[in-house]
């Protein structure tokens, strides 16, 4: 399994979730379930759209507090990016 494909998301952005809260639909070759949160907070960014195909351990979204600046988040969202980006353009 090296790929997921995201079905649907089960919540919304600025939902608040718990850990162990069903966040998405995720489909790979061998079955369709659902990912879970990790930690408490607020889903303040979904990365992905229904129907993205990404490599297993891929940045869905982040839940953060509220009161975390949006500039942090934006912030995390790169340094991931860039973390993970292997292609040579």
């Amino acid at each position: 399994m090296t790929e997921g494909t995201v079905r649907a998301w089960l919540v919304e952005e600025g939902a608040a979730v718990e850990s162990g809260d069903e966040l998405l639909d995720l489909e790979t070759e061998k079955a369709v379930g659902q990912v879970e949160a990790f930690g408490a907070g607020v889903l303040r960014r979904r990365l992905v759209e229904p129907g993205a195909t990404l490599p297993i351990g891929g940045l869905l979204g982040v839940i953060a507090q509220a009161d975390v600046p949006e500039a942090d988040i934006d912030a995390f969202v790169e340094r991931c990016r860039v973390t993970t980006d292997t292609s040579t353009t």
